[in-house]
């Protein structure tokens, strides 16, 4: 009998550290099975998995002591993924199979140490269940120049979208011993193509099909093309919640490396799909109001991604915004600043990006009808205070487009009119504002004017004469603080942009400083 060695890694947030699985069979000892090395319970559970699954595999299980241990001992284990790497090494350390490098139909092992990484959930039967976080075992092979990795084949494709990596796809413990002992071969992934994947989202609604509301439709144009936050207010049935659910149909298509940032949070918050490789369209998160602060933001003792982190480089829809707790809201205001948030426990600390858009919409008052044309409010003046007062000053400071969602008038609704511009027609001209945005702020890491730095904006957003001077009235009269300034220079750049034009001008700026006036 040996000490056997095998590789396996963990996922702490979005990063991943190697793992050593080293398993002892010991002839001397009562018989047991014993996994040391900070296990949590998910992890010490693997002791009736991996037996159960290999029996049911047709291996005999050792009636030895058996040590598992997990180093670094002082690094915490979690879940379930360690059950392929602790199998294999029970069955090498064991001697029922042999891996040693200088037999060229076994060239993975020497000694009793197999060069590759074993990631995986067994069932009871020896199958390997879909496991989360492959996309980041893969990264992490790359970075640490690992030749090749094992792993469930419901969960390889996500790992196969990684080049120079061999991914090899385990349908059960059998087939993974057989092609270990050199008897049947399993053959690896051919590399997956992100941009063959990326897909356009089918719109929920068209633009087309919305009636009226053109500053509405053109504020959102704005928005997609740059990804600016948006407030919309309004009745109740003015069409705020239409608006929003049509945004994703204007939105450009996700570049390949837009597609993999957000295939690594869902590959590591367990929500992708078996088989599955990438995430193809753009987040669309819409939580509802009774969300609790860790459900937003991220968190509890093992920290988990968050809303605002599930919504990175895609959209996070607030309805009925108001009635969010002011404490959860006021939680959003550091990832809103710098495009991340950070979860520090007593365990540990992770960081996950947090780059959404946000899109907001509130009713005016209570009751909803404060200065509707027909409708009257039944709210006092201290009610609608008390109201406004749910969303901060702060919160309301980093949004950049205020807009007022008046109700529609019966006339356009009973009207047959021609209908404006299609989803897919708006779509071209935002991806034309992208492609300008994408070209200029590539060398710094970033994707869209509003994730500009104040650096960037005073590099990429100089102003006339004209402009300079519009731009000081407007912060005398609306009374704009520093970040807002830089919001409106943003805005103005996207303006600008979907226009074709290279310099910030004054009508563009003019168009970007009405969007700050209060609607809430």
């Amino acid at each position: 009998m040996m000490l056997a060695r095998i590789e396996s890694v963990a996922c702490v947030g979005l990063e991943s550290f190697l793992v050593e699985v080293e398993v002892d069979v010991a002839e001397k000892g009562f018989p047991g099975f014993s996994i040391v090395g900070l296990p949590d319970k998910a992890v010490g559970e693997a002791r009736e998995r991996v037996k159960t699954a290999l029996v049911n595999s047709g291996f005999a299980f050792p009636q030895k002591k058996i040590i598992v241990n997990l180093a670094p001992a002082d690094l915490p284990k979690e879940g379930s993924a360690y059950d392929l790497a602790m199998a294999v090494g029970i069955l090498v350390a064991n001697g029922d199979i042999n891996v040693d490098g200088r037999d060229e139909s076994r060239p993975y092992g020497e000694g009793n140490k197999i060069e590759a990484l074993f990631y995986g959930e067994l069932s009871l039967d020896g199958s390997l269940r879909h496991t989360k976080g492959t996309l980041l075992v893969a990264l992490f092979a790359k970075k640490e120049h690992k030749k090749r990795i094992f792993l469930p084949v419901l969960s390889a494709n996500e790992a196969a979208v990684v080049s120079d990596i061999e991914v090899l796809p385990v349908r059960n413990l059998k087939e993974l011993i057989l092609h270990l002992m050199g008897e049947k071969k399993i053959e690896p992934l051919k590399k997956i193509e992100i941009k063959s994947l990326v897909e356009a989202a089918s719109p929920e609604f068209d633009m087309a099909d919305i009636v009226g509301q053109e500053s509405a439709k053109r504020a959102l144009i704005i928005s997609a093309a740059g990804g600016h936050n948006i407030l919309m207010s309004g009745p109740p049935g003015s069409g705020k919640t239409m608006l929003s659910r049509a945004l994703p149909g204007i939105m450009p298509l996700m570049s390949e490396e837009e597609s993999m940032e957000v295939t690594r949070i869902y590959s590591a918050a367990g929500l992708m799909s078996a088989g599955e490789a990438v995430v193809r369209r753009r987040p669309f998160r819409s939580p509802h109001h009774s969300t609790s602060m860790a459900g937003l933001i991220g968190g509890g003792s093992k920290p988990v991604p968050g809303e605002v982190s599930l919504a990175h480089l895609g959209v996070l829809f607030l309805d009925e915004m108001a009635e969010f707790p002011r404490y959860v809201l006021e939680a959003m205001r550091q990832p809103m600043e710098d495009g991340k948030i950070e979860i520090s426990r007593v365990a540990g600390r992770v960081e996950y990006p947090a780059s959404f858009q946000l899109v907001a919409a509130v009713n005016p008052c209570p009751c909803g009808y404060l200065g509707h044309p027909t409708k009257e409010c039944k709210c006092s003046i201290r009610e609608i205070e008390r109201y406004k007062r749910r969303i901060s000053g702060p919160i309301l400071d980093r949004i950049d487009l205020h807009i007022t969602v008046p109700a529609v008038e019966t006339e356009k609704i009973l009207a047959t009119v021609s209908k404006g511009e299609s989803s897919f027609e708006i779509r071209e001209k935002v991806m034309k504002a992208r492609q300008k945005q994408s070209e200029r702020l590539l060398k710094f890491g970033i994707f869209c004017n509003a994730q500009m730095k104040n650096k960037q904006v005073k590099e990429f957003c100089r102003l006339e004469i004209d402009g300079v001077h519009i731009l000081r009235l407007a912060m005398e009269k609306f009374d704009l603080s520093a970040r807002a300034y830089f919001r409106v220079l943003k805005v103005a750049r996207t303006i600008a942009d979907l226009e074709g034009s290279e310099a910030v001008l004054a009508a563009h700026l003019g168009e970007a400083i009405q969007y700050r006036e209060k609607v809430f």
